[in-house]
């Protein structure tokens, strides 16, 4: 492994209740935030969904000990999934927790609630762009 880097979190999202459910995974990693299916899962099944930061996939691939199995290769190396075994995988940011509170979307409503003093700050600095 040269490189370990999740696929986008929300191309997922609607397979996540039931992957959860039927797997007994306990931690979800991906980029980005992810919606209800997954604050579902992560709530009722007790999982956590991490976000992996970007440009840490180098990082990351120093920590696989094992390449335990690839599933799928036929999709091609990005599709396949692959089965690891690390000594710890991280950094991480827990985005969903589990009682499926989601620091995504929380801070969604603060940085909206910032958005409109800010835009109008910076228009005053950049009033001459039309």
């Amino acid at each position: 492994m040269v490189s370990v880097g999740p696929t986008t979190s929300m191309r997922m999202e609607k397979f996540e209740k039931e992957f959860v459910e039927k797997t007994g995974v306990k931690v979800i990693i991906g980029k980005g935030g992810m919606g209800p299916n997954t604050e579902y899962a992560c709530k009722n099944y007790k999982a956590i969904h991490c976000v992996f930061p970007a440009g840490n996939a180098v990082v990351a691939a120093t920590e696989v000990e094992e390449i335990v199995c690839a599933e799928w290769r036929d999709l091609g190396m990005p599709e396949t999934l692959w089965n690891c075994r690390v000594k710890e995988f991280g950094p991480l940011i827990v985005s969903i927790d589990t009682e499926g509170r989601n620091l995504f979307e929380e801070n969604k409503v603060v940085f909206n609630e910032r958005k409109e003093k800010a835009i109008e700050e910076i228009c005053k600095h950049v009033s001459f762009i039309k």
